[in-house]
């Protein structure tokens, strides 16, 4: 017997990444998956390579009717779930007198209005004693240059994740949120040439105290703590980066 043998669960922005090392983890231990994702050759190749207990739907977060669509489509094809891991997210860095208004919108648009529509569509499926985990990030919490529209984003799915979290006790459904530090991703999941993406991986691992990025696998473990372990956890996260925002490095002597 696999350890999610039985269960359900839902992983948004789950065609790459850390979503589908979440998506990887729940499959090989048993568990049936709703993934979503909105490129198309991410989708392509996630039904080319995962197995008849992964479901792959378009959809992306920033149409109400695509995530409508998203929760017939898991209803019809899982019924009830037993976790939601919100995982859209979209990043682009840039100082304050560059940021557009397109730029703002989007990044609201993908990481805060999709967050918290997509649990809006999928909490009656939740099944009573279940979880959501949603993605934040370490930037929410620092006053780091050229992150402040997404570290708003951010900040504010924390802020969801709380009231959430109080609002479905009486239905023991347990809330929480991964702050990822630098993890090593396709696009260390900024908007970014290969160059800036090599640069931004480099300061990463400059800054954090272990000296390293993080793996996608390193993040799916805590997110599958919270999700199913964790059961005297709710309203909380959990911080993924290599003691950046709580350990000071102290320089060899």
């Amino acid at each position: 017997m696999t350890k999610y043998a039985g269960k359900k669960a839902v992983v948004s922005g789950g065609t790459h990444g850390m979503g589908r090392a979440v998506v990887d983890a729940l499959l090989a231990e048993g568990a049936d998956v709703v993934l979503t994702g909105r490129d198309e050759h991410n989708l392509a190749a996630a039904r080319d390579s995962l197995g008849a207990r992964a479901h792959v739907v378009g959809c992306d977060v920033t149409d109400s009717a695509a995530i409508d669509a998203l929760g017939t489509a898991v209803a019809e094809r899982l019924g009830g779930i037993d976790f939601l891991f919100v995982n859209a997210g979209y990043a682009k860095l840039e100082p304050l007198e560059l940021v557009t208004e397109e730029v703002y919108d989007r990044i609201f648009a993908v990481n805060t209005k999709g967050a918290y529509f997509t649990v809006q569509r999928l909490v009656p499926l939740l099944r009573e004693g279940g979880s959501i985990v949603f993605t934040t990030s370490i930037a929410h919490g620092s006053g780091t240059p050229g992150m402040s529209a997404y570290a708003g984003a951010k900040a504010a799915v924390k802020s969801f994740a709380q009231v959430f979290a109080a609002e479905l006790l009486p239905r023991g459904v347990r809330v929480n949120t991964v702050s990822p530090g630098f993890i090593k991703t396709p696009t260390m999941g900024v908007e970014a040439s290969a160059e800036e993406r090599a640069v931004f991986e480099k300061i990463g691992d400059d800054v954090t105290p272990m000296k390293r990025h993080g793996s996608v696998e390193e993040i799916a473990r805590a997110v599958l703590f919270l999700a199913f372990d964790a059961t005297f956890t709710t309203g909380t996260e959990i911080t993924v980066d290599g003691g950046l925002t709580e350990v000071l490095a102290l320089p060899a002597q």
